[in-house]
């Protein structure tokens, strides 16, 4: 049973991996050197080691029963995940900044936006997560386990692993609550007025082709 059920997850990472990577053929054409492709870039990059930091672990559980993995790898992958989903939610809030300027600042979204501009915002956003995660692992380590051993998913996240400690994980709900609200909070409010303005700005134009080519550039 259990191999059977591999195989969407085999087809779907091999799918995400070559896709993700195809998105790297920007590299090689100067016409998509602009700054949606770059977040677009980015994107990919995220999804990329989301993936590979727990598919193939998921395909080992099910096809050779390797169920086991070290506390330490297991703080390492959890640290990955959270990591590069925190990074995700970043790009998207810069995806939207970008179209927020592509559309109500046009004549100057070439000045805002320069390549320097977005590889700091990019770098700020990882730097964002990894400086935020970090205490996931150091919290989740220095907590007593004389329980079971055994999570109910098949990957390592933060509450799942602390879980299973003997002592009080109450620093570690709180903590991981505010990164939630920090992370999670800040971008989904950056992209709803992002996306207020640019739809504020669309339905202000006087010609309807201006309002369609507008809502094509989101």
């Amino acid at each position: 049973m259990h191999m059977w059920i591999s195989f969407p997850f085999c087809s779907m990472y091999a799918v995400a991996v070559v896709g993700n990577c195809g998105l790297y053929l920007i590299l090689y054409e100067d016409s998509l050197h602009r700054p949606m492709y770059y977040f677009l870039a980015m994107l990919s990059l995220t999804d990329l080691f989301i993936c590979s930091s727990t598919i193939p672990k998921a395909l080992c559980i099910f096809w050779f029963h390797f169920k086991e993995i070290s506390f330490d790898g297991c703080l390492v992958q959890m640290f990955f995940v959270h990591t590069f989903t925190g990074m995700e939610s970043g790009v998207l809030m810069l995806m939207a900044l970008d179209r927020y300027v592509a559309i109500c600042y046009p004549l100057r979204y070439s000045t805002f936006l320069t390549n320097s501009v977005i590889a700091k915002a990019g770098l700020s956003t990882f730097l964002r997560g990894v400086f935020l995660i970090i205490p996931f692992t150091v919290l989740t380590k220095r907590l007593p386990y004389c329980r079971g051993n055994i999570i109910p998913h098949t990957y390592c996240d933060h509450m799942s692993v602390a879980k299973l400690s003997c002592g009080t994980i109450k620093v570690n709900v709180i903590y991981g609550l505010s990164v939630a609200l920090l992370i999670g909070g800040f971008d989904i409010v950056c992209i709803t007025v992002s996306y207020t303005m640019i739809l504020r700005a669309v339905v202000s134009l006087s010609s309807a082709d201006a309002r369609q080519k507008a809502f094509s550039t989101c």
